[in-house]
């Protein structure tokens, strides 16, 4: 078989998830039925059409061809069979199916990875997570952090937990994987995709502590994120079975016991939890971060900023000894510029609720085809029978290529919105009123560009009907500013809102950081969309901040910083701010 000859782009999409191919590893072998062949860009892709099925096997030689599908019926040929034993040979020459899987032994900081393991406990931590107990029968190169929860909400066998304490490694799910981690049943083999595992950020109380893994499913589908149950007839789980049945609990029991002796000689050495005065005159040492303007100014020390008044502005040179909060991507938040509030980034299943009530709404023929746009309808092939309008504008009466034209639709879900988005320049969910198209409501984007979804202000915004981009139609101004004008919308801008509490050796002081883009040369608008500029953020924050060593031996962070006052009903209070001030380049 010639690879290069046999690569094929496939778009599965169902309202369904059991009706896709079973996936659970690089290498696994599918057979689609009624998949529509075409050519997109020079390249032949594959689309589901009515009537899709698929096989799924596994792609390990030797291992049963057992079939995989939600399908009742379906035919099976010995001249199949000899297809997949082909594609396994071809396959075991030709790819890598271990992909990111590793074991827990294997792990390092920082790493994004794949585990199989087996499902010895599970409790619920808050509405927004839960804590599944796993072992996959090796010990982290660090201790594992352990998670807190209430008492009696711990699902699992007590006396098995115990006995695997040291084997046993926690992870934390968050957002749209709770409801299935919720459902798992103890006992069962999982394969937990994107796991991420990440140094325990230190505190004041716990700068001498011994450093800890901790174990993330962070929310969101990106690169594959989630949790898929293995059959017990999987080859990786009837190879874990016979691992997990070799291991020598007594062992790692002893093994244990001797790390932990190590590890408190080792900490004898670094306890000191304060910035040394002395180390405070040492300005030779690089600064982790670069000012951008006021040089002139003099570097104050904290303990003389917290005698005086405010405003002022300061240069400070300090050390950063925490920083909230910890889990970086609630760090994002929308700002608007007008009223300078701040509200949270809507969760997919929000944007998913309002979109679905938005596409019960029957569009109105009327407002279709007219001067301004073109427009397509049509009705899904499902249960719901869900009707959709795609309005594609015009420039000058004259339809632009798809990535330059600006579309608007109605009743579009947020995964059909999402591949508009990245073939169209700009995608704007509206409904028909008595006399024209309008937006909804903005509690949903008012543009999606790319993964980038534009919010607007409710308090500060005053609507306009769609006609009003008529403005913009001869010069096609699709940029969000010029769009949010035009519709009589305030945008509200992607920020990072961060705290941190900063040491010079003569005092601490909390300031606080609000950035769209520049302190951490990071667009807080893509963060959430993005694993890749995730993990630099946090590299960043790893290294101003680094766990298991001592405070002394932190970088310094050379700020600008205002004060400000802050009044309510009853007092005032001081607050500070970092301005002009970015992290170094050779620390991105």
């Amino acid at each position: 078989m010639d690879q290069s000859n046999t690569k094929l782009t496939c778009l599965l999409f169902s309202v369904n998830l059991d009706t896709l191919p079973v996936i659970y590893k690089i290498g696994d072998i599918v057979r689609f039925h009624r998949l529509k062949i075409q050519q997109y860009k020079n390249e032949i892709q594959g689309l589901t059409t009515v009537g899709f099925s698929s096989l799924t096997f596994e792609g390990t030689l030797g291992t049963p061809v057992i079939p995989r599908t939600s399908s009742k019926i379906y035919t099976f040929t010995t001249d199949d069979q000899k297809t997949i034993e082909a594609l396994r040979i071809w396959a075991a020459n030709h790819i890598s199916s271990s992909g990111a899987l590793i074991k827990l032994s294997d792990v390092k900081a920082m790493q994004f990875f794949d585990l199989t393991c087996e499902l010895v406990g599970k409790a619920e931590v808050d509405g927004s997570s839960v804590l599944l107990k796993v072992w996959d029968g090796t010990k982290p190169p660090f201790p594992s952090w352990k998670v807190l929860f209430e008492d009696g909400t711990l699902e699992g066998d007590a006396d098995r937990i115990s006995q695997l304490h040291n084997l046993t490694a926690d992870v934390l799910v968050y957002d749209n994987h709770v409801a299935l981690a919720k459902s798992l049943k103890v006992g069962t083999f999982l394969r937990i995709y994107s796991l991420h595992a990440k140094i325990q950020p230190a505190t004041p109380k716990k700068q001498s502590d011994i450093p800890h893994l901790e174990f993330h499913l962070h929310g969101g589908t990106c690169y594959g994120r989630g949790i898929k149950v293995l059959p017990d007839n999987n080859c990786d789980v009837e190879e874990l079975k016979r691992f997990l049945d070799s291991v020598d609990l007594a062992e790692y029991q002893q093994l244990e016991n001797s790390r932990v002796l190590e590890y408190d000689i080792s900490n004898n050495f670094s306890s000191q939890d304060f910035v040394s005065p002395c180390d405070v005159e040492r300005c030779q040492q690089l600064s982790a971060t670069v000012l951008t303007d006021h040089q002139y100014l003099e570097t104050t020390p904290l303990s003389a900023i917290l005698k005086r008044d405010a405003p002022q502005q300061y240069r400070i040179r300090a050390k950063l000894r925490n920083y909230e909060p910890q889990k970086l991507y609630q760090s994002v938040k929308l700002h608007c510029p007008n009223c300078h509030s701040l509200q949270e980034v809507p969760h997919e299943s929000d944007l998913e609720l309002v979109l679905q009530e938005l596409a019960t709404e029957h569009p109105d023929p009327k407002l279709q085809n007219t001067s301004l746009y073109n427009s397509e309808a049509w009705t899904t092939q499902n249960q719901q029978e869900r009707k959709i309008v795609i309005h594609f504008i015009k420039n000058d009466g004259i339809l632009q290529a798809p990535e330059d034209t600006l579309i608007m639709i109605e009743g579009g879900i947020p995964s059909e919105i999402y591949q508009l988005s990245k073939k169209f320049k700009g995608v704007i969910p509206v409904k028909s009123s008595q006399e024209d198209l309008i937006i909804h409501d903005l509690a949903i984007p008012f543009l999606i560009q790319g993964k980038t979804w534009h919010y607007g202000c409710k308090q500060c915004s005053k609507l306009k009907t769609m006609q009003s981009l008529n403005c913009l139609v001869k010069e096609a101004s699709w940029t969000p500013v010029c769009i949010a004008q035009a519709l009589g919308i305030v945008p509200l801008q992607y920020v990072f809102v961060m705290t941190f509490t900063l040491d010079d050796g003569t005092g601490t002081l909390k300031v606080y950081l609000m950035d769209c883009e520049n302190f951490f040369q990071i667009p807080a608008s893509e963060i959430l969309n993005s694993d890749d500029l995730q993990k630099n953020m946090e590299m960043i924050m790893y290294m101003l901040c680094p766990p298991g060593k001592r405070i002394g031996e932190y970088p310094w962070l050379e700020c600008f910083i205002k004060s400000y006052n802050v009044r309510d009903d009853v007092e005032q209070e001081i607050c500070y701010r970092i301005f002009d001030t970015v992290v170094a380049e050779d620390l991105i």
